[in-house]
């Protein structure tokens, strides 16, 4: 059993890294090796564990040392994110689609080849919605409403999603599909994620610094906690096709179980849990470009593909600032605690 996690030493992928290095097995079978590929590995990062193997640099140009041996299961983190794709299109298609489909290519030629199918996890976004003027969003979005996205990345990745459902179709690999919500709080330094900011304004002033929210404060969102999205990923990954509870049914993407709430009620949250002095750290500042980019995605989603896979969203935002200050405690300056 060898499994690939590519952007493995990114946010996501050191997390998916670490639940498998714990469990050590995939649907009950033993890790033999696990490979995380990342363009660049943070110094400090190396992994101490005879089951890890890294491979640095470019996806692309390093696709024939991740398929050196066989592969058996990929899960495909690694991407530019969404502000990014939006200011730098090449960039967004170079990074997104081109490398996605080189991935794909790799995993088709394996099995050509008279290799094992390799299992294909895809992490896809909630920015493959939007609200299209000719066909705005329902009050409530599932997969069967149709992906209309408002901004270059939301299209590069649903892009991808059909690649991967027509090299599905075609026997070349078994690929599925986990459409992430926006992962609140994320930890470490901002990215250029454009609702980068739904963490920033949380993790920020925990840590005694200043924060800008760049939307209107009752814009309602979807989110998830980075354990909840971890256990998404891993729970898609694992499941067995088929129709039936705990099956993955068609190739149809999932929706990881968004828990829906408005920045007002984050900041309140964040006041109820930190007090006053951390809350009054964030200035309202509305951007209209960010706020163009994440108002377009739809914020109440129907959870019921995910609930038949077992998955469940955060039970609210409390649980989630809470779970933020377990996980990095370092992080948060003496007082922030609840």
């Amino acid at each position: 059993m060898r499994i690939v996690i590519t952007g493995g030493f990114g946010f996501l992928g050191r997390r998916v890294a670490a639940a498998l290095l714990t469990s050590r097995t995939f649907r009950g079978a033993p890790i033999d090796r696990l490979v995380l590929a990342d363009r660049v590995v943070p110094p400090g990062s190396a992994v101490d564990d005879p089951l890890v193997d890294i491979v640095q640099g470019d996806l692309a140009d390093r696709l024939d040392e991740v398929f050196a041996e066989p592969v058996d299961v990929l899960i495909h983190l690694a991407a530019a994110v969404s502000a990014e794709c939006e200011a730098d299109f090449d960039l967004g298609m170079r990074a997104n689609v081109d490398t996605t489909r080189a991935v794909l290519e790799a995993a088709r030629a394996q099995s050509a080849a008279g290799g094992p199918v390799p299992r294909v996890v895809f992490s896809s976004s909630v920015a493959v919605y939007g609200s299209d003027p000719a066909l705005p969003l329902p009050p409530v979005v599932s997969e069967s409403t149709l992906p209309t996205p408002r901004s270059s990345y939301g299209i590069q990745k649903l892009v991808c999603e059909q690649l991967i459902a027509d090299y599905t179709r075609r026997g070349f690999l078994d690929g599925r599909v986990a459409r992430l919500m926006t992962v609140s709080v994320r930890p470490g330094k901002p990215n250029a994620a454009a609702s980068g900011f739904l963490s920033g304004i949380i993790r920020e002033p925990l840590a005694g610094l200043p924060a800008v929210c760049p939307v209107h404060p009752e814009l309602k969102v979807a989110l998830a906690s980075p354990r909840r999205t971890v256990e998404g990923i891993l729970r898609v990954a694992e499941a067995e096709r088929g129709a039936g509870p705990g099956r993955i049914d068609g190739g149809v993407p999932v929706n990881l179980p968004a828990l829906t709430v408005s920045v007002a009620d984050m900041l309140s949250t964040l006041r109820q849990v930190a007090g006053d002095a951390v809350a009054d750290l964030v200035t309202v500042a509305p951007d209209p470009d960010v706020e163009a980019i994440v108002g377009s995605w739809p914020a109440v989603f129907d959870n019921a593909r995910a609930a038949a896979l077992g998955l469940a969203p955060d039970p609210d935002f409390a649980s989630v600032v809470r779970a933020h200050l377990e996980d990095h405690a370092d992080a948060v300056v003496d007082g922030a605690h609840s």
